[in-house]
Parts: structure tokens; C-alpha cells; sequence
């Protein structure tokens, strides 16, 4: 691992630091104690902390809100641009984000390869709930300048509700206004005075469904992954919203969320996320039902549909990414073992990859071009240059020729004729 790039005040890296670790999956009842934790914190040094769980998560934002000097250490590269307390604490230099990069001979997770690192740079470590099953557990091992704040007995603690269980409209437009202003769940704690968990349960019922808040943020990921609007060869030509009313479902729900286009190649996404690799692949990702009608778009449009898989971390910030074919048959197994981890090596699946001849794809798109793929004549060139200087288009020419905008942009620009 190396530093990619520095965001903020780079002084604070030569503060005293203290890494805040914690396990993905915390219980709520350890969140009074890691709290309690962040607000006795001495503002000499600064806090190290990662943005990959609820937790972690929460816990950048009582850092940024008790205005504790931090270090946000990510991966690849940040997301979160309009955190209305991050771009507050960038304001303040009291905020340094780095963002990290794999060597070319790092091997294993990159969530444990950047918490290895990170434990190198710093003079403590503190955690939070720690799975003594996980690899962070391990990571700690034979360490003396670790402390734990959290034991069972704090897991094992319920907070007293000193509130009657009913909210209050003044109660939920606070709720409301504090979750938007990216608070968090102890500034709203503190300003309301009800428990985390009654907090937790409240913003999930007053704010969007859990799934669907998910589902977008990782939309938000995707786009956001392959740099649009930067990116001057990918044009987002469709991105659609799952909207609904009880029992009124649009046709186009069940459409792939985001259709591309690139060097004249269209080809459709649906992305997900999950928190852990999938074991029944029907029941949790992919029904028979959805993959059918996936399929019939892709013979529709004639183009390729694939899934953009999202596993581990966070929606906004996944451990890894996957590239699922939606027209072959699904092998989880060896998904998992070929991730990607740059936008042009997918692109370089999608488009540079030539479909096998054999291939349900390749099936689909000669159901609507049947040239496609098919050698090009020396008399098919000649009449295609004649038909480019005259002015005729990438569609007409696929009518002509019967051939997809890919195969006529691929062939113009193999004969000097059109921009790559």
C-alpha cells in the first residue's frame, strides 16, 4: 500500500495518532461507550479511522461534529463529496483524508492489506467490538499499544428509554433535518435524548427504505467509479429510478438500472451490493424470473446486460467489485475470484472481449443484425467509406448493413473514417 493522495491539512500526519478499529458487524449496545470515547478524546493528537461500516461511519461523524482533529484513510478513491460535515472540517484544516493504492505485489484483501498498514503509522490503536473469529483480531495479536473500550458487558447493556415511546413531530423534524445535516447518530442522541438503538429504528422508518437507500448509494458508486462526467469516451445514456406507489409497479422497474455507451458499443448495468458473497444465488441476487426478463431487454436492445456485483464495506465504498455476465450461465465461485478494479478493465471485458460465437449474446444481437460479427468484405468497406462521405449515419448504416452501432463505429474507425 502507498499514498495515492492527500485531501486537507497534511500536518495533522505528524500529530500523535490513534487508529480506531472496530469489526464490521457492532451491536448497537457498544456504541454509548465508543462515544463516550470520541468526546473525552484529547484534541493534541488526532483519530485514524476507516468509513467501511455503520459504525465507523458514525463514528467519523461525532469526530467531525466534536471538531476532533481526523485522519480518514480510504481506498481507491473518495466518495462521500457532499458530506456536509467533511466538507466543514476540510474548511476548518482540522480534517486530512488519504487515499490509498495496492502495490502491484500486494497480495490478499484490500481491506486488510489497508488495515495492516494503517496500524504501521500510528502510536495507538483503539477498538471497538472486535470479532475474535475476524481478521482484525489476528492483525492485533502480540501488539502492545492496543486498548480495548468495549467488553461483553457493555454488548449486554440496554440504555433506559427516559422518553414515552411516542415521537413527537417537532422530535422527527429534528430527526430529520440532523440525519440530512450528516450529524449522526450521537449529535441526534445528544439533541433528542433517547436511546441509539430507538434513534437507529426511527431514521430507518422515516427515511427511505433501508434496501432502497443501499441500492442507490451504490448506483451513486458505480457512476461516480467510472468518473462520468470526465470520462469523454463513456456516455450514461439511461439511469433509471425504481418509482412506486403501493401496488403500482412502472414495466420499467424490472429494466437493468443504467444503460452506456462506448465507442458506438451500448451495453446495459444492474448493479447490487450485498455485505457478504451470496450462497443461493436465486434467492439472494439473481431470481430465474429477473434474469429472464434481463435477458429478453438485452435481445430487445440488442446489446450485452451484465451485473456490476458490489460485496463487503459499504454501498458508497465496497470492499470489492464484480462483473456478472446476465447472458451466461453465473459461476459464483469463479466470480469471486476475478474481481475488477478500474473502470477500463471493465469496459476492456465488456467491448475489447470478442463474444464467442457460440454465446447466448452473441445469439441475441444477430436475432436483430444478422451481420453482426461476421467478417467485413473488401465491397462492404468500399460501400461503407462511400456511404461516411456522404454523410450518412451510424444508424442508417446499421439498417444497411445490418450490422449494431459497435460493429459500423469499429469499422470506420479500423479504415481511418471515424473518432475513436
Amino acid at each position: 500500500m502507498h499514498i495515492k493522495q492527500n485531501i486537507g491539512n497534511k500536518a495533522l500526519w505528524e500529530r500523535n495518532k490513534t487508529l480506531f478499529l472496530t469489526s464490521k458487524m457492532a451491536p448497537i449496545g457498544c456504541y454509548g461507550k465508543v462515544f463516550q470515547w470520541v468526546e473525552s478524546f484529547d484534541k493534541s493528537g488526532c483519530v485514524v479511522c476507516f468509513n467501511t461500516s455503520e459504525l465507523e461511519e458514525e463514528v467519523l461523524k461525532a469526530l467531525l461534529v466534536c471538531k476532533v482533529p481526523t485522519v480518514l484513510v480510504v481506498t481507491k478513491s473518495f466518495h462521500d463529496n457532499y458530506n456536509v460535515q467533511i466538507e466543514q472540517a476540510l474548511n476548518e484544516n482540522r480534517l486530512l483524508i488519504l487515499v490509498l493504492q495496492r502495490e502491484e505485489t500486494d497480495k490478499g484483501l484490500t481491506a486488510r492489506l489497508r488495515n495492516q498498514w494503517t496500524i504501521g503509522q500510528v502510536q495507538h490503536v483503539v477498538c471497538g467490538y472486535i470479532n475474535t473469529n475476524g481478521t482484525i483480531f489476528g492483525l492485533l495479536a502480540g501488539l502492545d499499544n492496543v486498548t480495548h473500550i468495549v467488553d461483553k458487558t457493555d454488548l449486554m447493556a440496554t440504555e433506559p428509554e427516559p422518553k414515552p415511546h411516542r415521537w413527537t413531530v417537532a422530535e422527527d423534524k429534528r430527526l430529520l433535518r440532523m440525519f440530512y445535516e450528516d450529524m449522526g447518530i450521537h449529535a441526534i442522541h445528544r439533541a433528542i435524548n433517547r436511546p441509539y438503538s430507538t434513534i437507529y429504528n426511527r431514521i430507518k422508518a422515516l427515511s427511505m427504505n433501508d434496501e432502497v437507500l443501499k441500492g442507490r448509494q451504490f448506483e451513486d458508486y458505480v457512476v461516480d467509479f467510472f468518473a462520468l462526467p470526465h470520462n469523454k469516451t463513456l456516455t450514461l445514456k439511461e439511469w433509471r429510478g425504481d418509482k412506486t406507489l403501493p401496488g403500482v409497479y412502472p414495466e420499467s422497474n424490472s429494466d437493468p438500472d443504467l444503460v452506456f455507451e462506448y465507442d458506438g458499443h451500448a451495453f446495459a448495468i444492474e448493479c447490487k451490493w450485498r455485505s457478504h458473497v451470496p450462497k443461493d444465488i436465486e434467492k439472494e441476487l439473481l431470481s430465474a424470473d429477473r434474469r429472464t426478463l434481463f435477458e429478453q431487454y438485452g435481445k430487445n436492445h440488442a446489446m450485452q446486460v451484465y451485473m456490476l456485483l458490489g460485496i463487503g464495506g459499504l454501498p458508497s465504498d465496497p470492499d470489492g467489485i464484480y462483473l456478472v455476465s446476465l447472458t451466461e450461465p453465473l459461476d459464483i465461485s469463479t466470480l469471486i475470484e476475478n474481481p475488477v478494479s478500474t473502470p477500463d478493465e471493465i469496459l476492456q471485458r465488456i467491448i475489447l472481449a470478442e463474444p464467442k460465437q457460440n454465446s447466448s449474446y452473441m445469439r441475441m444481437v444477430r436475432d436483430k443484425y444478422p451481420n453482426a460479427y461476421k467478417p467485413w468484405r473488401e465491397e462492404d468497406d468500399n460501400l461503407l467509406a462511400e456511404l461516411y462521405g456522404e454523410g450518412r449515419t451510424v444508424e442508417d448504416m446499421t439498417y444497411i448493413f445490418q450490422r449494431n452501432k459497435g460493429g459500423i463505429t469499429s469499422r470506420l474507425n479500423k479504415l481511418g473514417l471515424g473518432t475513436k
